[in-house]
């Protein structure tokens, strides 16, 4: 079975985040048949290198099985995985089974390599689509330690040097009721709508080099029980997408030092992210031409607290539309630069050695 092949049949599977299962199974077998020993936790297939010295740093190589649902606009049949004039149709094609298996597929590569610098931890993983708890974070800690990651997500095979965090937050305007038609209450929209307008003009001092401004949008928005009851309670959703220049924590603390609703329930674990240029994963990848930019799309990168770059074939602007896609030439270049990436970082780490000893 071939890489293709091996997308062909993942894409034919349904793998809806938390039900993952069946596509693990076929990842799992196609790494087993190359000759990998493989580790199962959950929905998540994980292994490592044969020649695994604990003393040499480590690699992982991380990218995700599960997928969004298919949505109405879709004209084909989302798990038929067609090739027409090179083009792979099918949902999870570019978002992530493309990197999936380019990663899976470079890493049999270096499987049985003897002269490698580092090691190599492949992790193929649940739940991403969701930030959920069975994914990246479950298996994390039965992984060997790792000093650095590359996450496969759809790039166009160039270096997402840094990606942006995000916070959901719940606020809540209290006012107080009264009768519509009287001079009477503390109308909650009224404070929610001063809130709503600072959220949208707002500018925080420091902008990102390469992520730009941190991006705060209202999305949703609920109060009242009656026409003609002034409501004492307005609710709204803010999603915040952050940089790497503040923590979410830093974000947050600004955020409720200038608005009068109160913030509740606030996840701040998908933290921005951000590699030097210096690290030698991101000047192995510059070395061979990948060009850096910042995504401001989330990926499991939140979830590492390891240096990390994103890495992958495929389009971001084709995850998550109807009749998806990914070209095979771009499976095939992604195995290609993976493993050129992989050579030149090795190059790195040796030629570091010898200056070092």
């Amino acid at each position: 079975m071939t890489a293709i092949e091996l997308l062909q049949k993942m894409i034919a599977t349904e793998s809806f985040s938390r039900n993952e299962s069946a596509v693990a199974e076929i990842v799992q077998r196609y790494l087993e048949h190359n000759g990998v020993f493989c580790n199962r936790h959950l929905n998540n297939v994980w292994c490592v290198n044969k020649y695994y010295d604990s003393s040499k740093p480590t690699l992982l190589l991380n990218s995700h099985i599960d997928t969004v649902k298919p949505n109405r606009d879709w004209t084909r049949n989302p798990f038929e995985p067609t090739i027409e004039n090179g083009v792979l149709y099918g949902l999870g094609s570019n978002d992530a089974g493309g990197c999936v298996v380019s990663l899976v597929q470079t890493f049999i590569n270096f499987y049985n390599r003897t002269d490698l610098t580092f090691n190599i931890v492949l992790a193929i993983t649940a739940e991403e689509e969701i930030s959920g708890e069975n994914g990246i974070v479950a298996v994390a800690p039965a992984l060997p330690h790792f000093d650095c990651a590359i996450v496969g997500e759809p790039t166009e095979m160039q270096l997402a040097i840094a990606e942006k965090g995000l916070m959901v937050l719940r606020c809540t305007a209290q006012g107080k009721s009264g009768h519509a038609a009287r001079n009477e209450g503390v109308n909650a929209i009224d404070i929610a709508m001063r809130d709503i307008e600072w959220f949208h003009s707002y500018k925080f001092d420091r902008t990102s080099g390469y992520l730009g401004e941190i991006k705060m949008t209202v999305t949703i928005i609920n109060a009242g029980t009656q026409h003609n009851v002034v409501p004492d309670r307005c609710d709204f959703t803010v999603d915040v997408r952050t940089t790497d220049v503040y923590t979410n924590d830093e974000t947050l603390a600004i955020i409720t030092d200038n608005i009068r609703s109160n913030v509740a329930d606030v996840s701040r674990r998908l933290q921005p992210s951000r590699i030097e240029r210096s690290h030698p994963l991101a000047l192995a990848a510059t070395t061979i031409g990948m060009i850096p930019y910042g995504s401001p799309t989330l990926s499991d990168q939140a979830l590492l607290r390891v240096p990390s770059v994103k890495i992958g074939p495929g389009s971001s602007s084709r995850s998550h539309t109807a009749d998806e896609f990914i070209h095979v030439h771009e499976v095939e270049q992604g195995i290609t630069r993976y493993c050129e990436l992989l050579e030149c970082f090795d190059s790195i780490l040796k030629e570091r050695n010898e200056t070092l000893g």
